[in-house]
């Protein structure tokens, strides 16, 4: 059975005896897992190898690809730019063929530059920073989610339309991500005409307290605040939020729209709202996928886990239609055939993002994230 065929029925007969891919012989493929294993957004980074391994395992078990058993090589760069580098250089020194990674925009941004230069293909289930795209500086860069335009387009537009924002405080973390959502997101504000920005400010990551800039948004009388950036800051934001009695809706992204916000927020997550992967739980090949993950580990997997096995099983698929791993042979493959994933039916464009992939608003109801229809 082709690897394009085996995808399809992931689930069957999978034999797991353990939680880690053995090392093998010097001649494999070598599928890089770069992003944050460690720290506070390992929440993200953590199902992306998990999603290596629950393909890798299958693809190995019925005998590889062309041939050749995939190895991983897992690296962990707790979505710091410094760290990213370090990552990036690593990974192409010990023959990585493919990346899957980075996790975070602003450490994928930091190590492109490093697999431009090597003709190595990097693949994110969740950098959406559209510069990594659109700027045409990393043709070796694709991604398997849809950019950050996209995402604050769809949360500005749910604030004025559907909440009746008039008046909106942007708030972002400073990062490549955060602040790169938060811009987009004043640009289609003030485009729009219908409201108003009147606050955009920017918090420190890991800072104590955000008092200061709580204060700025009840002197603003904002009715909706826009945050962008990820869990750790946005919690802290909406508690002390909610702990000066302001009421304004919280509209975020998908840097916030994971389990870990909920438990940390508390009853204070009631209610906000983050974009996020459309929801494709009704498809078969997403079924046995989350089916795959409890089997190898016990639990349901988290945040852009689909996203990360869409990567994992488009580059592997990419390389046994190519018949090798070279660079451009690859990389045509990505860009003219379709491969059937659990993100849904996908190819990529020019600029490397994926065609077939969208944003959804999601609520937290009940301790639950749900998806808005």
């Amino acid at each position: 059975m082709t690897f394009s065929g085996l995808v399809k029925s992931i689930v069957t007969g999978l034999a797991v005896t353990a939680f880690c891919v053995p090392a093998f012989a010097a001649d494999t493929i070598k599928l890089g897992v770069a992003g944050a294993h460690s720290g506070d957004l390992a929440s993200y980074g953590l199902p992306t190898v998990n999603a290596a391994k629950v393909v890798v395992e299958k693809v190995n078990a019925a005998g590889g690809i062309n041939g050749k058993q995939v190895e991983l090589l897992i690296q962990d760069d707790q979505c710091k730019p410094e760290q990213a580098t370090n990552v990036a250089t690593k990974l192409v020194s010990d023959g990585a063929n493919v990346v899957l990674g980075h996790i975070c925009s602003g450490a994928t941004k930091a190590a492109l530059p490093i697999y431009t230069e090597g003709k190595l293909i990097a693949m994110s289930p969740s950098a959406t920073n559209p510069v990594l795209t659109q700027s045409g500086d990393y043709p070796t860069f694709f991604r398997t989610i849809a950019s950050d335009d996209m995402q604050a387009r769809l949360g500005v537009d749910f604030a004025i339309d559907k909440l009746g924002a008039k008046k909106i405080a942007v708030i972002h973390d400073k990062g490549d991500y955060g602040k790169g959502y938060a811009e987009f997101a004043r640009k289609f504000i003030e485009e729009g005409g219908k409201a108003e920005v009147v606050l955009f400010e920017g918090v420190t990551p890991g800072a104590p307290d955000y008092s200061a800039v709580v204060q700025k948004i009840r002197r603003s009388k904002a009715d909706v605040v826009i945050y962008g950036g990820y869990h750790p800051e946005a919690s802290k934001l909406v508690n002390q939020m909610r702990k000066k009695r302001i009421k304004a809706k919280f509209v975020s992204d998908d840097g916030v729209k994971d389990d870990t916000f909920i438990k940390v927020a508390g009853k204070n997550a009631e209610g906000v709202y983050a974009s996020g992967p459309i929801d494709v739980s009704n498809l078969p090949m997403y079924k046995e996928a989350i089916a795959a993950h409890v089997k190898m580990f016990g639990t349901e997997p988290g945040a852009f886990y689909p996203a990360a096995y869409a990567a994992t099983v488009a580059m592997l698929t990419a390389i046994e239609r190519a018949g090798s791993t070279d660079y451009d042979a690859v990389t045509a493959k990505l860009r003219s055939e379709f491969v059937d994933t659990p993100v849904g039916k996908i190819k990529f464009n020019e600029r490397g993002d994926a065609e077939g992939v969208g944003f959804s608003m999601y609520q937290v109801q009940n301790g639950k994230y749900v998806e808005l229809k």
